[in-house]
């Protein structure tokens, strides 16, 4: 009993003590301006109040107490500037959490800086409201513009090249979208079309905006709405149709927060959605808090369904109250004042006589610097608002929210969100990084597959075979352009869907390549893939990628058998020049021999018929199977070693280029030159459906009735085999890569002439400004680079071409070059000098030895007459050395032409010649005997040159 009396004792005193506290404490009044009638109202005011008991309960030794002042802004600009100005002027408030929208604060900011009454707003998230416009306004929340890295992210991880965003037509739908649109642009990613939604839009006029979206080729949308519009605006699009197999859909953190409080109704349109918020960690106290919120509502008010869950709206407001309440003490206000202005008005909202809060400069500065752990996370003002902290990636599926991955400004896109890991980690933007999501339609396909276009061809498929299964009737594509392409896919930094549309044109048929790349403007493709040529004028209306090949076009014509020109073949490895040169130099060659061995050497010796014929024979015997004759003289045998070399040379080159024309240049091409077509008015082939024809007819001025279009290899054949005068053509033009593949097949019979007509060669095409084509384009440099890859994919589709061949033009000459005299001109140089030097010399020394025997020529005549004379002079009279001793005895200088008289010079030159003659036979014998050669005139030794020297 006694105990007892001691407990309620202690009980009563602990509640007087608390009552005497608290009137000790100093009441700081606080504004509180809300949409009452709004779901995020309903929710603050809530959390808001339990706030306020909850802070002091655990801070009941503070000093301070906050006195709420609440006020309905009733969802008005207007109303909740009012609801200040009242707050501010009768209940001489220090400071306001709210308003509730960033429209309704931009308002009341301005009012609020004039009063000096700080504005700390939970829910007010638009970034065309910053802290740093006015100094008393404080945001407790994030700033919308936080969350657009991780949006971003979210849009790179799934490759999505276009996206098109959806936002009310309010501050704080206008404040996010430049921030999105900039932040698009910065990933190259187009936005094609922006979507402005009225918050007063009726359900019809929703319909016919969505109706305008579906008829876009876009299919990923990006929603940034407040609950009110975003719950009316996604039950008009599941009503359109548009929540199915193929969209995708991104909300932000505006209309993902809500999700809670949302009924059956509007969870069931949403389904397949990705929502980004803020990530909020689950602790105890969070735990217990909404425990307790949940008690409250539901015991208290048992019909009130606007309310059936917590959401993130609800913990900033609540942490809000904890950090005001924290800098309202930590300012150290004892007691509240609010200096008034002297004025003579009475109305209640009168900004004349508004007055000016001394406290809050203070307790604005003690807002900044306080930091908690609250329920929604830490509590931490940077530049007045909240530090972007990480963001969690959600998936609404059936009625519940599936965390698929999570954004931090340090790692990016994460499966789990590892807080105590300290490393350096690479910032990533894989989809591998997220759980896989469900997409609207209750697929894992995911949204926004490329409709790839791709020809459909009856000739030349290497490039593009599209065959249908013979039951299923699906199409399968292959070919050497399509599997480059795939290379080129798996290179991308993004994955990116995509299927495969053979093009049919409106009558049931293969269309045509301009007909397939107008698909791209008219929007029934995305992309158009196969052997697709780049020309000027499909520029105009597509954007190409760099070319995977090279190409041009040219003209496959049949070989011509040149085998009746061939009787004079053997003249035609020299030019006609080369020939008369060589002729000449032997000619000279030769005389300039029998100028120096003449009066030496007995076989130069006879009739002048006779001497004229050996240096004709001489010379040209050199040519082809070398010569007989001994020479005698070292000036001679100087200058027929050199010609010798140079006949060598010549006749090596003749012989290598003969055998080139006899082997190779037996068939030439039967027209090198369009020019002799047009002349004989013979037909042409071209690739039907191509862009030839309007090449033949534009640049090269064909008449079009001599143009005839084929298909195949096999018509190619045909048609060249036929001939103009038989039904066929005469040439074919078309694309290199093309002519080489009919060549690998028909080679033998054709052959590719003429000149090349230069193209871009072939590339992948896209609509105009896809952002997708600086990334392929990247990617086709790095595929073609790679000479093992592309070493597989032609020898996979193009075989029998050579593996490490390029599909750039191969021409085949029609005639080989003949060699000129340039290509010997430093050997004639060479032997011309050596002959004539060597019959310089000859000369000169002649004159020295035998001058005085000149004064017999007479000096009266022409000198040519006198040249002549002395030519038979020397002919005849003298020997520029005295003669040859025979068997070792020394010469008779009776018999010398000194010691002979003039008078029996004439009649003695036929013996003088026959005992020459007999001389020089001894030597020879003596030759055979001895095994040595005597020597014969000068003491010089004859030499015997073999035959087979040349």
């Amino acid at each position: 009993m006694a105990s007892q009396k001691h407990l309620a004792s202690f009980i009563l005193f602990f509640l007087l003590n608390s009552c005497v506290k608290q009137c000790i404490a100093a009441v700081i009044p606080v504004g509180v301006v809300l949409d009452l009638n709004s779901t995020v109202g309903e929710l603050a005011e809530s959390c808001i109040s339990m706030a306020v008991s909850d802070f002091y309960a655990v801070n009941a030794h503070y000093q301070t107490r906050l006195a709420l002042f609440t006020r309905d802004s009733r969802d008005d600009v207007v109303g909740a500037a009012c609801a200040a100005l009242d707050l501010m002027k009768n209940e001489e408030v220090h400071a306001i959490i709210g308003p509730q929208r960033s429209s309704q604060a931009k308002f009341v900011v301005d009012i609020a800086e004039k009063a000096k009454v700080p504005i700390l707003s939970f829910s007010a998230t638009s970034p065309s409201l910053p802290p740093n416009r006015s100094p008393f306004f404080i945001r407790t929340a994030q700033n919308d513009s936080a969350q657009v890295k991780a949006i971003m992210a979210l849009i790179q991880a799934f490759g999505w090249q276009e996206v098109i965003p959806i936002y009310e037509d309010t501050d704080y739908g206008n404040g996010l979208i430049p921030y999105v649109t900039e932040a698009l642009h910065e990933v190259d990613v187009r936005v094609p079309y922006r979507s402005v939604i009225s918050p007063s839009s009726k359900d019809i006029d929703i319909l016919e905006e969505l109706k305008k979206l579906k008829e876009t080729q876009t299919r990923i949308f990006l929603v940034h709405m407040t609950a009110s519009l975003g719950s009316k605006f996604f039950v008009s699009v599941k009503n359109a149709g548009m929540m199915s197999e193929g969209y995708a859909w991104i909300i932000t953190e505006g209309l993902s927060g809500l999700f809670d409080p949302l009924d059956l109704e509007i969870m069931d349109s949403m389904q397949g959605v990705l929502g980004v918020r803020s990530y909020v960690s689950m602790s105890k106290d969070l735990e217990d808090f909404e425990r307790r919120w949940t008690s409250n509502f539901t015991s208290g008010k048992p019909t009130y369904k606007s309310i059936p869950g917590l959401n993130l709206f609800g913990l900033r407001a609540y942490d809000t109250v904890w950090a005001l309440a924290m800098a309202v003490e930590e300012a150290g206000i004892e007691r509240s004042s609010f200096l008034k202005q002297n004025n003579g008005s009475k109305c209640k909202v009168d900004l004349a006589a508004l007055g000016i809060s001394e406290m809050g400069p203070r307790l604005l500065n003690a807002i900044l610097t306080t930091r908690f752990n609250g329920l929604s996370g830490d509590f931490h003002l940077v530049k007045g608002q909240l530090e972007a902290s990480a963001f969690e990636i959600f998936n609404i599926i059936g009625k519940i929210e599936r965390i698929i991955g999570y954004w931090t400004p340090k790692k990016g896109l994460s499966r789990e969100l590892d807080d105590t890991h300290h490393g350096e980690v690479a910032y990533s933007i894989s989809k591998d990084k997220l759980k896989q999501p469900i997409w609207p339609g209750d697929t894992t396909d995911q949204p926004k597959k490329l409709r790839i276009g791709v020809p459909i061809r009856y000739g030349f498929n290497q490039f593009v075979r599209v065959e249908w299964h013979p039951h299923t009737g699906k199409p399968t594509i292959s070919g050497f352009s399509i599997e480059l392409f795939l290379a080129v896919m798996d290179l991308l930094p993004f994955c990116l869907g995509h299927e495969f549309v053979p093009y049919v044109n409106e009558s049931g048929h293969a269309g045509t390549y301009d007909e397939l790349l107008y698909q791209l403007k008219i929007k029934k493709f995305d992309a158009v893939v196969g052997d697709i040529t780049i020309v000027a004028y499909r520029s105009l209306y597509v954007d190409f990628t760099l070319p995977y090949s090279e190409s041009g076009v040219s003209m496959a014509v049949l070989m011509k058998d040149n085998e009746k020109e061939n009787i004079w073949i053997f003249l035609k490895p020299l030019t006609w020049d080369l020939w008369l040169i060589i002729g000449t130099v032997s000619i000279f060659t030769g005389l300039v021999i029998w100028v120096l061995e003449h009066r030496e050497n007995p076989e130069f010796s006879g009739s002048p018929n006779q001497q004229i014929c050996i240096i004709f024979w001489f010379s040209f015997s050199m040519l082809i199977y070398g010569y007989r004759e001994r020479v005698m003289n070292s000036w001679s045998r100087l200058v027929l070693i050199i010609w010798l070399f140079v006949v060598l040379i010549l006749t090596q080159s003749y012989t290598a280029s003969l055998a080139s024309m006899l082997t190779v240049q037996q068939l030439k091409p039967a027209f090198v030159d369009v020019t002799e077509i047009k002349r004989n008015g013979y037909f042409v082939g071209y690739h039907r459906d191509s862009f030839i024809r309007g090449l033949l007819v534009k640049q090269l001025n064909i008449d079009e009735s001599k143009l005839k279009p084929y298909s195949t290899p096999e018509q190619y054949h045909e048609a060249l085999s036929r001939g103009s005068q038989n039904g066929g053509v005469a040439a074919i033009f078309d694309e290199i890569p093309y002519i080489k593949i009919f060549l690998a097949k028909y080679g033998s019979k054709y052959t590719m002439a003429g000149p090349v007509y230069k193209t871009d060669g072939f590339g992948f095409a896209f609509p105009r400004g896809s952002p997708l084509v600086p990334y392929m384009s990247r990617a086709i440099l790095n595929v073609t680079e790679d000479k093992e890859k592309m070493k597989e994919i032609r020898r996979k589709y193009l075989a029998p071409q050579k593996p490490c061949e390029d599909l750039g033009p191969e021409i085949i000459p029609s005639n080989s070059p003949s060699l000129g005299v340039y290509s010997f001109g430093g050997l004639f140089i060479i032997t011309g000098l050596a002959s004539m030097s060597s019959l310089l010399i000859h000369v000169l020394r002649c004159l020295r030895l035998h001058w005085p025997a000149s004064n017999n020529i007479p000096s009266e005549g022409s000198f040519w007459l006198r040249f002549v004379k002395l030519v038979k002079h020397f002919d005849l009279e003298y020997q520029c050395s005295p003669p040859p001793s025979i068997n070792g005895s020394t010469p008779n200088p009776a018999m010398s032409p000194e010691g002979l008289g003039a008078s029996h010079r004439i009649d003695d030159m036929h013996n003088h010649s026959r005992t020459f003659n007999e001389t020089a036979d001894n030597a020879s014998v003596a030759e055979d005997d001895d095994d040595e050669i005597f020597p014969l005139g000068h003491g010089d030794t004859s030499v015997d040159v073999p035959n087979d020297l040349l």
